[in-house]
């Protein structure tokens, strides 16, 4: 669908319609929410959003290149340890809904489950040619006529994942969108474009801008 004014064209990706894929280690499943380019493989995305189940410890596979966010969707959390120079080790840890970690993908990180399997959203963006940002937009009932609710979109490419819905999500001047928990609008270069979010619970916002060169090329 394309919005009025010309502000960008919205992708409404529905949570019901993606794919599970098991890992290569057999440690949970990964569903693609979107990528760039289309169906890209793993060494040739320039950035990846994926949500993915994880059902035991063990090592992440390394991305290099590749700069990485995670964000804790559900299950009693995870500490992340990476591995840094001289045998020190610092440890992310996600133990509450929303909580953030980000990282280099070549970095060393082994995974301990706190207790039980939990799920995650996870956005890869390959430096040279991008950059990626991450916001948790925090929805209240309170909030829904207090003026800094509404937000503004610019950028390349905009996401915006329901990590707890249901939410009612107006784009411009357009009707509202409802989403449910793990569905997803995608955003095609809006610029300015105003975002208002209603009813009770948390969306995801990315952010992607190109460098020139990847400009170029996702044309």
């Amino acid at each position: 669908m394309t919005l009025a004014g010309g502000m960008g064209v919205v992708t409404l990706i529905r949570n019901a319609d993606l794919v599970a894929t098991p890992w290569k280690n057999g440690g949970g499943v990964t569903r693609e929410v979107a990528a760039c380019p289309a169906n890209a493989g793993l060494d040739t995305f320039v950035w990846r959003v994926s949500v993915a189940d994880v059902a035991q410890a063990g090592p992440f596979s390394r991305f290099a290149g590749i700069d990485r966010t995670l964000v804790l969707l559900a299950g009693a959390g995870m500490l992340l340890d990476e591995a840094r120079s001289e045998g020190a080790v610092h440890t992310h840890a996600l133990t509450q809904a929303l909580d953030v970690a980000r990282f280099a993908g070549e970095a060393q990180i082994d995974a301990r489950l706190i207790d039980g399997a939990t799920r995650d959203f996870n956005l890869m963006v390959r430096r040279d040619a991008a950059r990626g940002e991450l916001d948790v937009w925090r929805v209240t009932p309170q909030q829904a006529h207090e003026a800094r609710q509404e937000r503004s979109l610019s950028a390349d490419v905009a996401l915006l994942f329901c990590s707890n819905g249901p939410l009612a999500v107006t784009l411009g001047d357009a009707q509202a969108l409802r989403l449910e928990t793990g569905d997803t609008l995608r955003i095609d270069t809006p610029d300015a474009l105003p975002c208002r979010a209603e009813g009770e619970g948390a969306l995801l916002a990315v952010g992607i801008h190109y460098t020139q060169r990847a400009a170029k090329s996702t044309r």
